[in-house]
C-alpha cells in the first residue's frame, strides 16, 4: 500500500490490500513515516502531574490534502494536513509502568464515539479503523481485584493535530503545590517555536492579521478560548460528558480529544458523572463549562510570558459570556425558537431542564419529542387543552418510574461515612475540608431527602405530579411558540421550518452506553457486525433509517453462542450479557433496565 492511498482511498481498497492491517496497526511502517510519541504534561483532577506523554499512541506522520480535493475539507483544517497516529500499538518512551496496549472494549468505544460526534456536527478527532489482534493482555476492568484477559486492538486516529493544552505545560516552572516541573522548564525558545508553528499552521488568518507578536499571541489565545467555549456548549446541548477533562485532554484546536470514560446522559441529571473513578464529581456534566475555563487559565500560565498574563486574564473574563451565548443559541434551536429572541427564553430553558430533572426524563428523547408539540392557533379553546394533554402524555413516556427514581437517588456514599463526615464538619472543620467538601455532602443529603419523599409516594401519585409539572411547562412553551408566529404571513412555513430545524438539531440516536456494550460484547466473541451496524446508525443520528431500528440479533431468539471467557470476565459481564439477550430495544429508545449496571472507569 502506497502512503498516498491513506488519503481519499475507500474502505474497500484498504481492506483488500494485504498489507492494509499491518499499516493501519503500526505493525509495518509506511515509506516516509517517522514514528514518534508526543511528550506533554498535564493537570489531572486539579493537580499538576508533571511529565505524561503518549503512553499508548504513536505518531506515524502527516498526510497532505491532494490538489483539487473538496475545499470543504479545508474549512475546518486550513493547514491541509492530517496527522495520523495509532493508539495501542505498544510501548512508547512515555508508557511508564503500562504496556502501551489498548483493548477491544476501549478501542470500540473511542472509534464509535469519535465518529458519532463528527456526525452530530461537534468538532472532534476522527477514527479511521480498528485492527484487532490475537494477543491478549490482563486488565482489571473495574479495579475490583478481578482481572481478566482482553483482546488487544489498535485504533487509527486522525486529526489536524493532537497538540493539547498540556503540550505547552512541558515548560512549566516548579508547581507550588506538587513541586513538579515540566521537562522543558526554562527552554523558552522552544515554547516560542511551538507557538509559531501552531499559529502559522492552524491559525493562518491570525498570523496574517497580527504582525505584532504580542497581539498575535493574544488573538491566538482568545480564539482557543472561543473554540473551547463553543465546544463545551455543544457537549452540554447533546448531554455529552467527557469524563476526564484534564489539561492534557484539551485540544489546542477546540476538538473533542481522547475518548475514555465518556458518557451520554440517559435520564437528565445535572450532577451526572460518567467516570466511576471521579469520586468528587470534578468532571460532572454541569461542572464541564467551569472546568474548561479552569483549564484555559492553566494554558495561559503555560504560555506566559509570550502571552502577557493581564491580556490573558482579560480574554478569560469573556469566557462565560461567550459560553452562555453559544449555549442559548443552541438551546433556542433545540426548542424551535428561531424568529425572535425573548428575555424569558433563558427562564423557559431552565424550567424545562428542572422539569426533566424532577421527572427523571430522558435527555435525548425529551428534546426529540418537542417538535411534536404544536404551535397554538387562534381560538383553539378546548382543542388547545386536548393538545396540551396529548403533549403531556408524550413527554410522560420519557419519564422515569418510581423504582427508577428511587434507584437514581440512592446514596453513593456509605451511610456511616456520611454520618462521620457530618459530625466532623461540626467538630473539626479544618480536618473536614482536607478530606471532603460541603458540595459533596449537600448532594448526598439532597439524595436522602428525595429518597424519603419517593418512599412515601405511590406510582400513581408520582405520575399525577409529573403530569402537572409537564402540563405547566408545555403551556408556557406553547405561549412562547405563539410569539414566533406574530407578524408572520405564512404560518405553515414557519411551523415547517421549526420542525425541520428541531429534528436536525435534536438527535434521534446517540451512543448510549448500552448500545456500545452490545457491540463490544459481540465483537469480543468475534462478531463485528453489530459494531458496523451501530456505526451505520450513528452516521445519520438525526434520521430514522428503516431496517436499522434494532440490533442485528434482535428477534433471533437467544443471541449467538458466546465464546469462551475466563471466570473473571463471566462474573463481571454475566448480568449485562443475559439482559442483552432477553431485552433487545430500539436504538432510539430509553435504555433497558440492565443499562445502569454498566460501569465505565
Amino acid at each position: 500500500m502506497k502512503p498516498w492511498r491513506c488519503w481519499g482511498s475507500s474502505g474497500e481498497e484498504v481492506m483488500d490490500d494485504p498489507l492494509g492491517p499491518e499499516y493501519l496497526s503500526g505493525s509495518k511502517v509506511m515509506p516516509g513515516s517517522e514514528p514518534a510519541a508526543h511528550c506533554y504534561c498535564g493537570h489531572q483532577f486539579g493537580q499538576f502531574a508533571g511529565q505524561l506523554g503518549d503512553g499508548a499512541a504513536c505518531y506515524l506522520g502527516e498526510v497532505k490534502v491532494p490538489p483539487g480535493h473538496d475545499p470543504e475539507q479545508l474549512r475546518d483544517n486550513p493547514s491541509g494536513r492530517w496527522e495520523i497516529q495509532v493508539k495501542g500499538a505498544g510501548l512508547t518512551p512515555y508508557s511508564r509502568q503500562a504496556d502501551g496496549r489498548k483493548v477491544l472494549r476501549s478501542s470500540i468505544r473511542e472509534f464509535l464515539c469519535s465518529e458519532v460526534m463528527f456526525f452530530l456536527g461537534i468538532p472532534t478527532t476522527r477514527a479511521g479503523s480498528i485492527v484487532t489482534s490475537d494477543s491478549k493482555v490482563i486488565r482489571d476492568v473495574y479495579y475490583s481485584g478481578h482481572p481478566r484477559h482482553e483482546r488487544c486492538s489498535v485504533v487509527l486516529r486522525i486529526a489536524p493535530t493532537f497538540l493539547r493544552f498540556g503540550s505547552f505545560e512541558i515548560f512549566k516552572q516548579a508547581d507550588e503545590f506538587t513541586g513538579r516541573r515540566g521537562p522543558s522548564c526554562g527552554r523558552d525558545e522552544i515554547r516560542g517555536q511551538m507557538m509559531d508553528y501552531v499559529i502559522e499552521m492552524f491559525y493562518p488568518e491570525i498570523q496574517q492579521n497580527y504582525p505584532d507578536r504580542v497581539e498575535r499571541n493574544v488573538a491566538f489565545f482568545r480564539e482557543v478560548m472561543l473554540r473551547t467555549a463553543r465546544l463545551v456548549a455543544q457537549w452540554q446541548c447533546v448531554g455529552f460528558c467527557h469524563g476526564v477533562l484534564n489539561t492534557d485532554n484539551m485540544s489546542i484546536l477546540g476538538l473533542t480529544l481522547d475518548y475514555g470514560p465518556y458518557g451520554f446522559m440517559d435520564r437528565f441529571d445535572p450532577d451526572f458523572i460518567c467516570n466511576a473513578s471521579d469520586n468528587s464529581g470534578r468532571y460532572s456534566y454541569q461542572a464541564q463549562p467551569a472546568v474548561c475555563r479552569w483549564n484555559l487559565v492553566k494554558l495561559a500560565e503555560a504560555l506566559a510570558p509570550e502571552l502577557p498574563p493581564d491580556r490573558a486574564e482579560a480574554a478569560i473574563d469573556e469566557y462565560m459570556a461567550l459560553y452562555n451565548g453559544f449555549y442559548l443559541e443552541n438551546m433556542r434551536k433545540k426548542l424551535g425558537l428561531l424568529k425572535k429572541t425573548e428575555p424569558e427564553d433563558e427562564i423557559l430553558i431552565t424550567e424545562l431542564l428542572q422539569t426533566m430533572h424532577n421527572t427523571g426524563a430522558d435527555f435525548t428523547n425529551t428534546f426529540r419529542s418537542l417538535s411534536q408539540i404544536s404551535c397554538p392557533t387562534e381560538g383553539e379553546g378546548e382543542a388547545g387543552e386536548d393538545l396540551i394533554k396529548k403533549a403531556t402524555d408524550l413527554l410522560l413516556e420519557q419519564c422515569a418510574s418510581l423504582e427508577e427514581l428511587k434507584a437514581a437517588n440512592k446514596l453513593t456514599m456509605d451511610p456511616r461515612e456520611l454520618a462521620m463526615l457530618l459530625s466532623m464538619a461540626q467538630s473539626n472543620p479544618a480536618l473536614f475540608q482536607m478530606i471532603s467538601d460541603r458540595a459533596t455532602i449537600a448532594r448526598q443529603l439532597d439524595r436522602l431527602s428525595k429518597l424519603k419523599d419517593l418512599t412515601e409516594t405511590s406510582q400513581e401519585e408520582l405520575k399525577t405530579k409529573h403530569a402537572e409539572e409537564w402540563s405547566h411547562w408545555i403551556t408556557r412553551y406553547r405561549k412562547r411558540l405563539a410569539q414566533e408566529l406574530e407578524g408572520q404571513s405564512d404560518v405553515q412555513a414557519v411551523q415547517e421550518e421549526r420542525v425541520r430545524v428541531m429534528d436536525g438539531t435534536n438527535p434521534r440516536v446517540i451512543l448510549r452506553n448500552y448500545i456500545a456494550q452490545n457491540a463490544i460484547e459481540a465483537a469480543e466473541n468475534g462478531d463485528f457486525s453489530e459494531v458496523q451496524r451501530v456505526l451505520k446508525v450513528l452516521e445519520k443520528p438525526f434520521s430514522l433509517q428503516p431496517g436499522l431500528e434494532l440490533p442485528a440479533w434482535a428477534g433471533k431468539g437467544e443471541s449467538a453462542e458466546r465464546g469462551e471467557r475466563d471466570e473473571g470476565e463471566e462474573q463481571q459481564q454475566e448480568a449485562a450479557s443475559t439482559s442483552t439477550a432477553r431485552n433487545p430495544v430500539p436504538y432510539d429508545s430509553k435504555p433497558p433496565s440492565w443499562a445502569h449496571e454498566i460501569c465505565v472507569t
